[in-house]
């Protein structure tokens, strides 16, 4: 065989394999793209749980996730309290009627901002925000590996910001956003149909009327 033919074999094997490379890829990023979609419109509140404890692993990959989420100026302005403390979590559930769920929960994850490393100035309160979106990555994140949770408010109700200072010895510089308690579900419910096409405007307001095309 000529030394030019097996060139143009050896170029057309490897059109093929690039080829065949690129479209498992597509697929492969697809499939991806899809179990993320899946992941966010499936997750939804659970309040029952197992009596089956959380392994550390899947309790620090919830922290690794929150601690993803992007903040302003990348202050990262947040702190976390892991509570497996059975008599703290019956405190938590006995003193706030939204958060009886807490008492048979394995654990609860408290999101905190830590007021000493916000946004300067008036940007202060976007730790609120930051905390938030750590707050909803860990939600998804806990979807995602086989558990179950539930986002129970504390900022800015300051009673209840002062109740879980005081029950948690937090410093003074640091305020509880919520309460996140987290377990293998005991309970399936189907998630909640949220998409409202009149909410969306394109360009402007356009006098309250959707905008969605």
């Amino acid at each position: 065989m000529k030394t030019s033919t097996v060139l143009i074999v050896i170029l057309a094997l490897a059109v093929v394999a690039l080829v065949a490379r690129l479209f498992f890829f597509s697929k492969s990023t697809s499939s991806a793209a899809s179990a993320v979609m899946e992941n966010l419109m499936t997750r939804t509140s659970i309040r029952a749980y197992q009596d089956r404890p959380v392994e550390d692993e899947k309790v620090e990959q919830l922290l690794r996730a929150a601690m993803a989420a992007p903040t302003a100026g990348n202050r990262q302005p947040w702190k976390f309290v892991v509570i497996k403390d059975k008599q703290t979590l019956k405190a938590i559930s006995g003193h706030f009627n939204t958060m009886k769920m807490a008492e048979h929960a394995p654990l609860a994850i408290v999101v905190c901002g830590d007021m000493d490393n916000t946004y300067p100035a008036d940007g202060r309160d976007y730790w609120v925000e930051d905390t938030s979106a750590a707050t909803e990555n860990l939600l998804l994140a806990a979807h995602a590996l086989g558990l179950g949770a539930v986002w129970c408010g504390i900022y800015p109700m300051q009673e209840r910001v002062a109740y879980l200072k005081d029950l948690l010895g937090l410093p003074e510089n640091i305020v509880p956003l919520n309460v996140v308690p987290v377990g293998y579900p005991a309970e399936n419910p189907k998630p909640k149909d949220k998409w409202k096409p009149a909410n969306i405007h394109y360009e402007k307001w356009n006098g309250g009327d959707s905008a969605v095309r």
